[in-house]
């Protein structure tokens, strides 16, 4: 007799036992295999010294491993697809320890750079693959499943920093990284095999035959897969242009503003853990409204709260609005998951998320070089704000517009169904 498939058992139920205990543990991944974001933060002051070189040479090799975790989220994301995500997390856990190991017998900042991209490759594995995939396995609840997933990238920059730093007093940070190559070999290789079952994916999740704007089980939008793929590819990098300024450049303003570089580090702090709360409560909102009302919803508050940093400049008002803007903005990155698996089919959504999440890493990183050039050009992160302000406009647009067609379409299968029955 032939086994019934995982999706109608019990245990391994769409939104079952099984779902929340692989739930859990793509959070434990994103938490570990994203330390790759915060640990250079923390070390690059130390390696600048080692190495006598300037600032600029010295953020090298955080630009590089921003720029492989892009590329990772797609390569990664696409053969999550074919073969399943475990054996691609196991790998790049593998790729990840092995980075940071190598990092530490590293004699020159080149060397050192180059090693950051494969620790930016090995971790980009913990991050839109498993938003992907843990959409397969949540229908109720896949909003809250997407954002909880998706807050380990946060978790991680509020966990990971203060460990580091304690390391760095006792044994340096050549000693910091072996330790953290170990950890997450360690780690990620076993919770990866706990991922080994692979989802399956409903038929009604496909677009219908010979007919690639209507798809049945997916929500109904006038436009096609190609023509949705790239109008949220636009929006990624429009939100991210804007999220990265205060992101980014939010120590720099306050040393700019009189205040010592402690204040600036707590409000990056006091803005990833709001970041956290946005996150949940937008995956409530989306398994409610859906994921572009949430996108658009998120979108406007961000760029409310970027307008709030220009009159407000005092200490206390800054970490106010830098709470206001972690509030707003954390929930926008997991609501294009959403939007793919509503809109586009289900067994591409793997490399569909990695291409949009590969938009944001880029929009990050091409806000936060911009803000900086625009400083260079005014003397004042006030031009650099109104710029992300418009980005933000420009994201805005897209999602209204996106919205807009799927309203449209959503009414007219409505019209059609009432004049068919």
């Amino acid at each position: 007799m032939p086994q019934p498939a995982p999706s109608t058992t019990s245990r391994m139920a769409v939104d079952g036992p099984y779902a929340w205990l692989r739930l859990t543990v793509s959070l434990l991944l994103g938490t570990i295999g994203t330390v790759g974001f915060w640990a250079f933060v923390v070390v690059m002051p130390p390696i600048q010294l080692e190495f006598g070189i300037d600032r600029s040479l010295a953020s090298l090799p955080y630009t590089f491993n921003m720029i492989c975790f892009a590329i990772g989220n797609v390569v990664i994301g696409r053969y999550a697809d074919r073969i399943g995500v475990a054996l691609p997390v196991a790998i790049a856990g593998t790729a990840l320890g092995t980075g940071f190991i190598a990092s530490s017998f590293t004699t020159s900042i080149w060397q050192f750079t180059l090693l950051h991209g494969l620790i930016g490759l090995g971790g980009s594995a913990c991050f839109g693959p498993l938003l992907a995939d843990i959409s397969h396995w949540f229908e109720r609840r896949r909003g809250i499943a997407v954002a909880l997933v998706a807050s380990g990238n946060y978790v991680s920059g509020v966990v990971w920093p203060s460990v580091i730093k304690l390391a760095l007093e006792d044994a340096g940070w050549r000693m910091t990284f072996v330790g953290i190559g170990l950890f997450c070999i360690l780690t990620i290789l076993p919770l990866a095999m706990l991922m080994r079952p692979r989802p399956v994916i409903s038929q009604s999740d496909e677009p219908a035959p010979g007919d690639g704007a209507r798809r049945t089980g997916l929500k109904p939008i006038d436009l096609s897969p190609r023509t949705l793929q790239a109008l949220l590819i636009l929006a990624g990098l429009g939100c991210c242009v804007a999220m990265s300024m205060p992101q980014v450049h939010i120590v720099a303003y306050c040393m700019d503003l009189g205040f010592d570089i402690a204040r600036g580090a707590e409000m990056l702090s006091l803005m990833l853990a709001a970041g956290i709360v946005s996150r949940l409560v937008s995956g409530l909102l989306a398994d409610r409204i859906g994921g572009l009302p949430t996108l658009l919803i998120g979108s406007v508050l961000q760029c409310l709260s970027l307008l709030l940093y220009i009159p407000f400049n005092g200490l206390a008002s800054l970490y106010m609005v830098s709470f206001i803007f972690g509030l707003s903005q954390g929930g926008i990155v997991p609501s294009y998951t959403i939007i793919v698996r509503e809109y586009l089919p289900a067994r591409e959504a793997g490399q569909r998320v990695g291409v949009v999440i590969m938009a944001t890493i880029i929009g990050m990183a091409l806000g936060g070089w911009m803000s900086g050039w625009i400083y260079d050009l005014t003397g004042s992160y006030r031009a650099a704000f109104l710029n992300g302000i418009a980005w933000n406009l420009g994201n805005m647009a897209i999602a209204f517009f996106i919205l807009f067609r799927a309203h449209r379409s959503r009414s007219l299968v409505q019209t059609q169904g009432a004049a068919a029955s």
